[in-house]
């Protein structure tokens, strides 16, 4: 079987979860390895998400930060880890492990691809000359020959103003291994709500307008299911911190909830919104790339300010929602799930293998 090489540094949230069902899904087609760091929010039995077939490689050196020491022993950690596999094709997560990959395997003739995961210069909370500085390194990793694989149709039309060498495969969720954590999509009940995000409580998540939401609402119950270092910033009496849960915990708070509520200020295309779509939960998000893609007044409802989730909420406790709710979950079931997400990859990689082989053919 051909060898693959996935290389990701955010090894927690949404990117763990679509790397393990991804990876899941291509074990039987292709030798699977995974180079990885942890994070916070990585599952301290993260092993067991994953099928047996899969080897799992540690890098040391890969941090969150930029740090020009370690970044450069983790280049070093990522060619040796290559030489040692000899991969037919390399797949980079995240923009960290895309800038490192692409440095790493510069010169290597195989096919390579990196998915984004939401770009960081995307990130408001860092200076517009850092914003900018990102962005001319993406443009400058973008020359090597690594094709650049889009999770949303939102980044996908951002990647193409960074390179031509462009595709998109809209992330799905693995609605097998959902349905058995889950009892039943509950529906939402009237009067008190409660209201559930999950994700790392940070900057990109936008927890100070959360908690200003919560403020307004004061006799509902707002859950944030995860945790983060801006909690401090979640102080209205209504919310409830879970801290990080194991994944079937996770789920079971979010089956409790009758809406997610979401306040991102930039992402890919939210795992946990997905998810939440499929479990016929009223979905409530920002309007933002990745978010936007997927919602829609037939299935959910986008808002601009404090002013809109205010509104919405409102409505929500008097008008009949099932037909969103329902649409919602048809949309998962026909375009959002890891069958459909892993197919697209397959003959994305099948397609630049053949070129590639064609190439040496040539030669």
């Amino acid at each position: 079987m051909k060898k693959v090489l996935f290389v990701v540094e955010a090894f927690g949230g949404g990117i763990f979860t679509y790397i393990s069902d991804l990876a899941n899904e291509l074990c039987n087609e292709y030798d699977v390895y995974i180079a990885y760091s942890f994070r916070d929010e990585t599952p301290v039995d993260f092993k067991k998400y994953f099928n047996n077939k899969i080897t799992l490689i540690h890098v040391d050196n890969f941090t969150r930060e930029i740090n020009l020491k370690k970044d450069i022993k983790a280049i070093f950690e990522l060619k040796k880890i290559a030489k040692k596999i000899d991969p037919d094709l390399i797949h980079l997560h995240s923009s960290k492990a895309g800038v490192l990959g692409r440095v790493a395997f510069l010169g290597r003739k195989m096919p390579m691809f990196y998915t984004p995961h939401g770009y960081s210069f995307f990130m408001p909370n860092i200076s517009r000359k850092k914003r900018f500085m990102y962005k001319e390194i993406e443009k400058l990793c973008s020359l090597s020959r690594c094709i650049t694989i889009a999770c949303s149709k939102s980044e996908y039309e951002v990647s193409l103003k960074i390179t031509p060498k462009s595709e998109y495969v809209n992330n799905g969720i693995n609605i097998e291994k959902l349905n058995k954590l889950i009892t039943s999509p509950n529906e939402s009940e009237k009067g008190n709500l409660r209201v559930a995000t999950l994700g790392r409580i940070a900057y990109q998540k936008n927890p100070k307008l959360f908690d200003k939401i919560a403020g307004a609402f004061p006799n509902d119950e707002f859950i944030w299911i995860g945790d983060g270092d801006m909690k401090n910033v979640l102080t209205s009496r209504n919310i409830v911190i879970t801290g990080w849960l194991d994944r079937q915990s996770a789920i079971r708070k979010m089956e409790e909830s009758d809406v997610f509520l979401l306040t991102s200020r930039y992402e890919g295309l939210p795992m946990s919104l997905l998810e939440a779509m499929y479990m016929k939960k009223i979905c409530v998000v920002s309007s933002v790339v990745g978010n936007k893609d997927v919602i829609n007044k037939e299935n959910g409802f986008l808002c601009e300010n404090l002013d809109d989730y205010i509104n919405v909420l409102s409505r929500i406790k008097s008008v009949d929602t099932r037909k969103q709710v329902e649409q919602a979950r048809a949309d998962i079931l026909q375009e959002y799930n890891t069958e459909s997400m892993a197919e697209k990859y397959k003959q994305i990689y099948r397609k630049y293998l053949d070129d590639h082989s064609l190439v040496l053919k040539r030669r």
